[in-house]
């Protein structure tokens, strides 16, 4: 297994490449990077940030339902070679995004906000925030 040291920053777009197949050339090349990450070769970081553009590009321009992204993002950050920060949110924000009507970052922060206070005069986030502290 790598090390830490040896860890790499995946971008949104490699990501995107590989989950669209829109583009043979780049998707070979992400392709490449996801095997070596499956079979146990290769570690990636992927940042909460790259996380939300995916999101965001899969939804608003590829029309990708919210159910089918947070289950191709779960399995992909599931991975055991693929870190992020603050996992166990992300999965959760993942897992509420495919069933709340709320952009990605709220769902983020409704996740969040099972540990930390969110303020936000955003009505839907507030009640996704009264049902996760129930």
């Amino acid at each position: 297994m790598p090390s830490e040291k040896n860890i790499s920053l995946i971008d949104a777009n490699v990501i995107l490449r590989y989950l669209l197949r829109d583009n043979e050339e780049l998707y070979a090349k992400a392709e490449k990077v996801f095997n070596e990450v499956i079979e146990g070769k290769a570690k990636v970081l992927i940042l909460e940030s790259v996380v939300t553009e995916v999101v965001y590009v899969l939804q608003r321009l590829y029309s990708v339902s919210r159910k089918e992204i947070s289950e191709v993002l779960r399995e992909l950050i599931e991975l055991r070679s693929v870190k992020v920060h603050n996992k166990e949110q992300v999965l959760k924000a993942l897992e509420i995004f495919s069933t709340k009507n709320l952009d990605f970052v709220d769902c983020l922060l409704c996740a969040y906000g099972e540990e930390k206070r969110v303020i936000t005069f955003d009505k839907d986030l507030e009640k996704c925030l009264s049902i996760s502290s129930s």
